[in-house]
């Protein structure tokens, strides 16, 4: 089946049933203590993040977030002082997201929304943002074209763009390739559907070259284009909390390391604009 052929109903049910970073804490969920430890790890494997965000660059701006996940982000955007509009498809990762804001007391400066993103103007009041941020979501909608042309919506003249898609020169879909497909790159974009999220058979997993995302971006001027985040841990140990590298990965030097991140890593970073309104 083609992804763009999948239904909406389909991807929000795959992330219902296991919402993403759920397992970063073995503390009981919606506890302080869970909420910390699945904050230190996620920042922890994903260094860059922060970064990219920028949380404190926004403070007292409007920042809508698509596709919140447990609200991890979302969270260090109202920390930061900023006003946060969080919209998510699953149903059980914005309970989660929900209660980290209540713990927090942070709740006041977050408004919560349960949105497809192809059709986000349908519940989300349409109105000008500073910055729209989606890390890891548009990938993972059957149409990103459709998410893309509701983005717009929200943007004037001045409003940023951060997206985060996945790189298809990463080396992480050359793993999959050769670990779960044999070399059958006919059924690259399956392959990686099926294997490259922590809940195997995600309905929809898009992979772009910088080519490929510049054309789902049409009508945006791109300001910035970086790729990053190579995983390089062993997963038997790390599903136990256990941070132990692949082998070859503990032979390179960290520049050497960076330098491959840098050019093959998972996470293709584009902070755009609108070139036209």
């Amino acid at each position: 089946m083609r992804f763009n052929q999948v239904s909406i109903q389909k991807v929000q049910q795959f992330w219902d049933k296991r919402p993403c970073n759920i397992r970063h804490s073995t503390a009981p969920i919606g506890t302080r203590k869970y909420f910390n430890e699945v904050e230190e790890r996620k920042y922890f494997v994903e260094p860059h993040i922060p970064s990219f965000a920028e949380f404190k660059r926004w403070k007292d701006k409007k920042v809508l977030e698509i596709g919140c996940g447990i609200g991890t982000d979302t969270i260090n955007f109202a920390r930061a002082g900023v006003k946060v509009t969080a919209v998510e498809i699953s149903r059980k990762s914005l309970i989660i997201a929900k209660k980290r804001a209540q713990v927090f007391k942070l709740g006041k400066k977050i408004k919560f929304y349960l949105a497809n993103a192809e059709e986000l103007s349908k519940t989300v009041p349409t109105q000008s943002y500073d910055l729209i941020y989606s890390f890891g979501t548009i990938h993972h909608t059957p149409n990103p074209t459709k998410a893309i042309s509701e983005i717009k919506k929200y943007m004037n003249k001045n409003s940023i763009l951060k997206l985060m898609v996945y790189h298809r020169y990463s080396w992480k879909v050359l793993w999959i390739l050769l670990k779960y497909g044999r070399g059958k790159f006919w059924q690259l974009d399956q392959l990686v559907a099926d294997n490259s999220e922590a809940a195997t058979g995600s309905p929809v997993s898009y992979i772009y070259s910088k080519y490929q995302a510049r054309k789902l971006l049409s009508g945006f001027k791109i300001l910035e284009t970086k790729v990053d985040h190579i995983f390089p841990y062993r997963v038997p140990e790390y599903i136990k909390y256990e941070y132990k590298k692949v082998w070859y990965f503990r032979c390179l030097p960290k520049s050497l390391f960076r330098w491959l991140e840098a050019h093959f890593g998972w996470h293709l970073l584009i902070t755009a604009k609108l070139s036209k309104i």
